[in-house]
């Protein structure tokens, strides 16, 4: 698929600047802060990728089964078994989960919406993975898979997904809807992470 054809979209403009604040809030909370931090604790970042368990978890379970024949390469974009790798290399049992999204009968649009938010989250990765691989516990190759997310191939992943909804939203009139699911997954997100201790 060609990275160059529905860039220049104006909803790809409009859903990154209505998402902004929930962005920005998402990002201002503490756990968030902690792993950016140049002492991150190994504890804090386990309750980060604890958390971040039960979102990917959610997106596989509810998300996934409704994009599957819209999003060609889903199933290469799974990271929930990278972050068990990581919490089982950092000898933490990951023994409950909790529901992140509580939205029933999602549509294909408001879960493009979601998947923009999950997708976007690795390319953040990317930059707290330089911070991460700091900490004497961790290496680039071991306890990072999760932020390793597509390694090099990152940017294209995140290209080649916005070509897909933009390609999605214009076939089908549906911006709202994609974005109403976009600022839910941010602000789901945001209390999840609230809402558990460490």
């Amino acid at each position: 698929m060609s990275t160059t054809s529905l860039l220049s979209s104006d909803f790809l403009t409009d859903i990154k600047s209505q998402t902004a604040d929930s962005h920005k809030k998402l990002e201002n909370l503490s756990v968030s802060a902690s792993i950016l931090s140049p002492d991150m604790k190994i504890e804090d970042y386990i309750h980060y990728l604890s958390l971040m368990h039960d979102v990917h978890k959610n997106t596989e379970d509810i998300v996934y089964p409704l994009l599957s024949g819209i999003i060609e390469d889903l199933d290469d974009r799974k990271k929930k078994h990278l972050i068990e790798e990581d919490l089982l290399f950092l000898h933490h049992n990951k023994s409950t989960a909790h529901r992140v999204f509580d939205k029933t009968n999602m549509t294909v649009p408001f879960a493009l919406g979601v998947f923009y938010v999950i997708e976007g989250s690795s390319l953040g990765g990317r930059f707290i993975l330089k911070n991460i691989v700091t900490n004497p516990e961790l290496s680039n190759d071991q306890g990072v898979s999760y932020f390793k997310g597509y390694g090099d191939k990152t940017g294209s992943y995140w290209k080649n997904f916005l070509n897909v909804l933009a390609a999605y939203e214009q076939d089908n009139n549906c911006a709202d809807s994609i974005i109403e699911g976009a600022v839910y997954a941010f602000d789901s997100i945001y209390n999840h992470f609230e809402s558990i201790e460490k």
